[in-house]
């Protein structure tokens, strides 16, 4: 890995850390007092024994549920105890191979996608050690589109992988140069070279954006993939740190059509759909890309249930958001969100979260970002 972790301002010593997250296991009431206590010193005497531990299958499902429900990120969190967990911690460990954490990341995607209907899905791989940390993939998501510069600064495809792509192109990679080019993986172990690794088509699900009154929008060629796989986050459990911890969900309606076919640094689409639509665009008072926004926001929500697939509106989506609020605060804890983040892009007002206040706090167990893992080089504009 080219950059170490960066330390965290929650880091504290890991036997402190773990013996909180058994505490608060039991005080859950996952785990008697005399069970906890015993696993306290279990932990204790490992530790002292190889500098690290072991975490159990209920340490990792119920801590890794527990990590999501603390970051403030995500206005998804009222499912929080339906999150899977699949434990790979083996997968590739022995003699860091990344084949098989290729075929084990492939097999995530292939049991998210359920056929459409999105699981809430967690893989968890090889933690850091004393002596090595743990193994990445470079891609922020499993899943992402290609963003290729053009000699006059414009970007096909997606702006925001642009400098990653111009790194995986640096390691050998080509692609067919179209609007939506899926990334290859780059897998790493540390202190070895990435590896490049092509998506099989069965694990890339994508829905054709098309719009239930206007015939030409399928014209305009929109799609976007399935689900998303966030797999730049670092799982900060009990005192250890999973380098790799791939974690796929259902989008909301307007993370697509909102944000990344909408935005001016993503796809930009609001001016050709508002051509579509007849609108005229050479003033901001016509308010063509409120219209544009709300139309692309409706195919994309009709074109997810027209294709089975698993999607939700930002109107259902925060009406969750305060439920789960209600009830963290019955059970006595608060509610960590990032306003900024659980706010739709779009009709915010008119949404529950608009005048509620949070408090962004971070505790563990939670998710922290990676930093970009790739060598600059002229790709770090």
């Amino acid at each position: 890995m080219p950059q170490s972790t960066p330390t965290s301002p929650l880091a504290r010593p890991v036997s402190a850390e773990a013996q909180a997250l058994v505490r608060q296991l039991a005080a859950e009431g996952h785990l008697s007092a005399d069970a906890a206590e015993q696993r306290v010193r279990q932990i204790a005497s490992e530790l002292a024994a190889t500098g690290t531990y072991r975490q159990s299958m209920q340490e990792l499902l119920l801590g890794s549920r527990i990590a999501w429900r603390n970051n403030p990120q995500c206005v998804g969190k009222f499912y929080w105890r339906g999150l899977e967990t699949r434990d790979c911690r083996e997968a590739g460990a022995g003699d860091g191979d990344e084949s098989a954490l290729f075929e084990a990341l492939v097999d995530h995607l292939r049991l998210a996608w359920n056929g459409g209907k999105v699981r809430l899905l967690l893989s968890v791989f090889a933690p850091s050690r004393p002596d090595r940390p743990g193994p990445r993939v470079w891609n922020g998501q499993l899943i992402r589109y290609a963003g290729y510069r053009q000699h006059d600064g414009s970007v096909l495809g997606d702006p925001e992988t642009a400098d990653l792509t111009e790194a995986i192109q640096r390691l050998g990679w080509r692609g067919q140069g179209t609007e939506y080019d899926v990334l290859p993986l780059v897998i790493q172990w540390p202190g070895r070279e990435p590896r490049v690794f092509d998506l099989p088509a069965d694990a890339v699900p994508e829905v054709r954006i098309s719009h239930p009154e206007y015939p030409w929008f399928e014209r305009l060629g929109l799609r976007w993939h399935a689900f998303p796989t966030i797999s730049n986050q670092i799982l900060e459990l009990g005192g250890l740190s999973y380098t790799l911890a791939p974690f796929s969900a259902w989008y909301t309606c307007t993370e697509i059509g909102a944000r990344n076919l909408s935005d001016t640094n993503r796809y930009n689409k609001l001016p050709q759909v508002a051509h579509g639509m007849g609108l005229d665009t050479g003033r901001d008072r016509t308010l063509w890309r409120d219209r544009a926004l709300l139309e692309l926001t409706a195919a994309v929500l009709h074109s997810y249930d027209q294709a089975g697939v698993s999607i939700i509106d930002h109107h259902f989506a925060t009406k969750q958001f305060v439920r789960h609020e209600e009830r963290e605060h019955k059970s006595g804890r608060s509610c960590p969100a990032d306003w900024s983040a659980i706010v739709p892009a779009t009709s915010g007002s008119t949404t529950p979260v608009w005048q509620r206040r949070y408090e962004p706090t971070r505790t563990r167990p939670n998710f922290s970002p990676h930093p970009a893992p790739w060598p600059c080089g002229g790709a770090g504009r």
